[in-house]
């Protein structure tokens, strides 16, 4: 099981969930794609938006709470209009190379 980066994210990427995760779990995967397909502006040039590595993600849920746009489910429970996220934030982050993982690792500052 792992949390799951949805569709509110996208012109946000407030990053609260970052810094209470405690494995690093959090890419921020820069895809104008997302914006034009869900049809969210982004802020400033800062496109695209942060996903969770389900192989990296250890279930704490400390992100959930915290993410203040609601974005962040678990992935058995994200509402079924958002379950699409469960397979991109998979699907994105397991394509990654480890040299692509270092460059869009999100870390606690």
């Amino acid at each position: 099981m792992a949390y799951v980066v949805t569709v509110n994210c996208l012109g946000t990427k407030d990053r609260s969930c970052v810094e209470v995760c405690p494995v690093d779990c959090f890419y921020n995967i820069k895809k104008q794609t997302y914006n034009d397909k869900f049809n969210r502006e982004p802020k400033g040039d800062d496109v695209g938006m942060l996903m969770i590595h389900p192989d990296e993600c250890i279930h704490c849920g400390a992100c959930e709470t915290e993410c203040p746009v609601e974005a962040i489910y678990e992935d058995s429970g994200v509402p079924e209009n958002l379950k699409e996220f469960v397979q991109i934030n998979a699907s994105e982050t397991s394509a990654l190379s480890d040299e692509e993982l270092d460059s869009c690792r999100c870390t606690s500052k």
